[in-house]
């Protein structure tokens, strides 16, 4: 698999993109067009997130507010605000409780890419 090239730069306000429904809650997903697919940034609401994993991106949350608990292969670790998670591929996730989360996946976030067990 290759990494497509980046586009180029861009900014964008990410509470001003209209939000959609996803495994973990609600999302405003940017950047994935603008980067070539390379990267995407999402402004994630936790909601009934369904664990799930990926086999190509790999994932980084960053809790923004709430505090709750991010569940990696099965075990769960503290989040609160400035919380940062590594999410692998293969690695089974879900995010737990009232929390905002800024989510960076590469390559750019793909529903295709989206596995629940």
């Amino acid at each position: 698999m290759t990494t497509p090239e980046p586009a180029g730069s861009a900014a964008i306000a990410l509470d001003e993109i209209a939000p959609r429904q996803c495994s973990c809650g609600t999302t405003r997903r940017a950047f994935a067009r603008e980067s070539g697919g390379a990267v995407s940034v999402h402004l994630l609401q936790v909601d009934k997130a369904i664990t799930h994993h990926h086999r190509i991106a790999t994932e980084v949350y960053v809790i923004l507010d709430g505090v709750g608990e991010v569940e990696l292969d099965g075990v769960r670790h503290p989040a609160k605000p400035m919380s940062a998670f590594l999410i692998p591929p293969g690695t089974r996730h879900r995010a737990l409780g009232d929390l905002r989360a800024l989510v960076v996946c590469l390559p750019a976030a793909n529903d295709a890419d989206e596995y629940f067990d």
